[in-house]
């Protein structure tokens, strides 16, 4: 008798190791999600596109469009991440909004960022990294505000901002982190910036691996609205075609490999179905 339970003890042993280890990967898995809370969206304006071809060569000349512009907060448990800021808050006191692009643009705001932070008991010094997607104005125009925060931006597109007649207005006690392609913000895989450039030098996206809604990819300005993600044109302004194009390349490619949803920022059908703050994803 003792022959054949000596012998099946390793066999069980081995097998509760197996059992285990199974358990302890499949926690770990988890653990990265777990540590990402909640991602709010916040809004943070309007612009108005007096002729949609600026947008879509060739398509809907004369076409007025509306935009939206959306700010989004993520709370992890190693800090809070701001992506965007949007239109400055200053142009919520303007009844007529803001004239821009030479005429082409009307930005406005409803809300204030700063309000909307407020809403949520977030103070400025509360928000660890505010990353941009680029430097366009309806997307930095509050990057000043959070003077304690550290900004994370590819190099090459601060490179280009700082070169140009209009330069973002970073408060001087930011840090600036200039990326170098892709970054991996809290270092758990949760929140991913992935360089996208085309429509700037160095553009960039988000990839949000939320433990409940699932996978998102934020756009930025990569694509501005469904029929151009559609049908992958390149807006005229862009300061690469084919950057662009490989950017849209590399966007489905990771909606395809995380099975993600796309998040395409301007694209106000899309945005009318979202939950805004003070409600969130998780």
């Amino acid at each position: 008798m003792l022959g054949p339970i000596a012998h099946r003890r390793p066999v069980m042993t081995r097998l509760l190791v197996a059992l285990v280890s199974a358990a302890l990967s499949v926690t770990t898995a988890g653990a990265a999600h777990a540590e990402l809370q909640r991602l709010y969206v916040l809004d943070c304006g309007t612009n108005l596109g007096k002729d949609q071809s600026r947008w879509s060569p060739g398509v809907n000349e004369g076409k007025p469009i509306e935009f939206s512009d959306n700010c989004y907060l993520i709370r992890h448990t190693k800090g809070l991440l701001l992506w965007d800021t949007g239109i400055s808050d200053a142009v919520a006191a303007m009844p007529n909004g803001l004239v821009t692009a030479n005429g082409a643009i009307i930005q406005s705001r409803a809300k204030t960022l700063a309000a909307q932070l407020t809403g949520l008991g977030v103070k400025p010094a509360d928000v660890t990294y505010v990353a941009v997607s680029h430097t366009h104005g309806d997307h930095v125009g509050n990057i000043a505000l959070f003077p304690t925060s550290t900004v994370l931006i590819q190099g090459a597109e601060y490179e280009w901002a700082m070169a140009g007649q209009n330069k973002p207005a970073f408060a001087a006690t930011q840090k600036i982190e200039k990326l170098a392609g892709d970054h991996d913000v809290f270092g758990d895989g949760s929140v991913m910036i992935l360089s996208t450039p085309g429509h700037t030098p160095g553009h960039q996206s988000l990839l949000v691996k939320l433990p409940k809604t699932g996978n998102l990819v934020l756009s930025g300005d990569a694509v501005h609205f469904q029929d151009n993600w559609t049908h992958k044109r390149v807006p005229s302004m862009n300061t690469s075609k084919d950057q662009t194009v490989a950017s849209l390349e590399r966007i489905a490619k990771v909606l395809a490999d995380e099975k993600a949803t796309l998040w395409i920022n301007h694209d106000k059908p899309q945005s009318a179905t979202l939950r805004y703050a003070p409600g969130f994803y998780e």
